[in-house]
């Protein structure tokens, strides 16, 4: 059987579906399995020993028509037709993915039912609905493969098998300390840097551990308000790639972030992890079998999912202070 998983994004998203990919493997060991992806999270599933073929796509660039874009384009249809799946699983719910989907010609598109998906008109691109069980992103994905009479079992994110090529300019790092993602895609999940800092500050003095702030490209300036809010308890670190990321949150002691993919990366990896949640439900999208890792307050609008321009009362109710006491607790543990 040669079956095609699409998620093309974002990182949190492709974390929630490794293990789909981890039970297609062992389920059915002798698939051929590929998976769409954006080019940018490509490197989490490079030399992934489940997968046979990954396939990356670069759809925000395609909106600009261009000589380079429309040979990408065929490049990509081309991909498609070689590896010629039978089954395709749409993870997202979307009519990007559907019209993914659609292009293979595959005769099975398994995705969500039609009222289980975010945009429901897309169920019109799937042939087998399912309606998903369970309510964390991660289940949810995992019982897709009830379309393939695949047992329920628990979710295995295979952290082995993650970014095994280490980048060798992070063989040295000191240990340990405390690592700290303060980015996030929406304004309204991310912390304040000052307050950041403060709880780090707060955090070095109860632990004696410092903290490193991982700053990606573009995040520069976000890494160096929690740095100056923090003083010598910070340390900002360069993290400009996922491997580089990786390597960073597999030797830290504990990591500290929001509803955020590099905070749902080091859950995959095993490393403990302390997600400060706001806009999104923590049963939804917390750390996946650590519900008790993720830090909120319930307020009458919480949970509102909506992409808002700055922090709002559901993050700024959970003072420096507090974030400091629970991580101090999750380290000593």
């Amino acid at each position: 059987m040669r079956i095609l998983i699409v998620r093309t994004s974002a990182l949190g998203d492709v974390i929630h579906a490794l293990p789909v990919l981890t039970a297609l493997r062992r389920h059915l060991p002798e698939a051929k399995i590929g998976w769409v992806i954006e080019e940018g999270m490509a490197p989490v599933l490079a030399g992934h020993p489940d997968l046979d073929e990954l396939i990356p796509v670069r759809l925000r660039q395609w909106r600009r028509l261009s000589a380079g874009g429309i040979r990408e384009l065929g490049s990509f249809f081309s991909a498609l037709d070689r590896f010629a799946p039978e089954v395709v699983l749409d993870l997202m719910g979307n009519h990007k993915a559907g019209v993914i989907s659609a292009l293979t010609l595959a005769d099975r598109r398994i995705g969500f039912a039609r009222r289980h998906r975010r945009e429901p008109s897309s169920a019109l691109w799937i042939s087998q609905p399912v309606v998903p069980r369970g309510t964390h992103a991660v289940d949810r994905m995992l019982s897709l493969l009830d379309g393939l009479e695949i047992p329920p079992e628990p979710a295995d994110f295979g952290p082995e098998k993650l970014f095994r090529e280490e980048p060798a300019a992070e063989a040295g790092t000191p240990t340990p300390y405390v690592l700290l993602h303060p980015g996030a895609g929406w304004a309204n999940k991310r912390y304040p840097p000052a307050w950041w800092g403060e709880a780090a500050r707060l955090l070095h003095e109860r632990t004696g551990l410092p903290t490193w702030v991982a700053a990606a490209r573009g995040e520069e300036e976000l890494a160096a308000g929690v740095e100056a809010a923090g003083g010598g308890a910070v340390r900002t670190v360069p993290a400009p790639d996922l491997p580089t990321l990786a390597a960073l949150i597999r030797r830290a002691r504990l990591m500290l972030g929001g509803d955020t993919g590099p905070t749902h990366l080091a859950q995959a990896l095993g490393t403990p992890v302390l997600m400060l949640m706001g806009p999104t439900d923590p049963d939804r999208h917390g750390p996946y079998g650590a519900p008790e890792r993720a830090l909120y307050k319930r307020l009458a609008c919480s949970f509102c999912y909506q992409r808002l321009d700055e922090a709002k009362a559901c993050l700024l109710e959970i003072p420096p202070r507090r974030v400091a006491e629970r991580a101090a607790e999750l380290v000593r543990q």
